[in-house]
């Protein structure tokens, strides 16, 4: 009797699908509806809707280079999601502590990618401040990408290993 592989978790691949379309929904939302580096105040001293724009990387490493870091960061994009498209096929689907934050991450770097590929830059909208201090702004897939990156390691430090079958 012939035994069938269990389910693995690229049906997870449904959540990186959802990122994306949020990601891509509230960028054009905000390419639309604000002005450049104009920020939008949504609540006093800690968030604001600012429209920025970023060529680079986290933080806009390398953003002011001639246009080659495009390229780079979109086929790093590739590569990561890739090598995490094969954690997830290798990984059971029942396992969400592994395939719901690689799926996050999934998400976000495409929907960044998405961006660099159609705008030859990232647009970043939400900007958390204090008085004079302000992180930098970012979107709904740098968030995701985040809470992925976060998941994984909490996940791994302090969730325990998923328990193998029995059977």
């Amino acid at each position: 009797m012939s035994k069938l592989p269990k389910p693995n978790a690229l049906a997870w691949l449904a959540v990186s699908a959802l990122v994306i379309v949020l990601d891509q929904i509230t960028k054009a939302v905000v390419r639309h509806a604000l002005i450049p580096y104009m920020p939008h105040q949504v609540i006093p001293h800690l968030l604001n809707w600012t429209l920025a724009f970023n060529r680079g990387a986290a933080f806009s490493f390398l953003a002011d280079s001639s246009g080659w870091q495009t390229w780079l960061f979109g086929g790093l994009a590739v590569v990561v999601c890739i090598g995490l498209g094969v954690w997830l096929a290798r990984t059971p689907r029942r396992d969400w502590r592994t395939a719901l934050p690689v799926a996050l991450i999934i998400g976000g770097a495409l929907g960044n990618l998405i961006d660099r590929l159609i705008h030859g830059q990232v647009t970043d909208f939400i900007q958390i401040y204090w008085h004079a201090w302000s992180y930098p702004a970012f979107n709904v897939a740098d968030s995701a990408i985040t809470v992925g990156a976060v998941l994984l390691i909490a996940f791994g430090l302090f969730g325990g290993s998923a328990k193998p079958d029995s059977k």
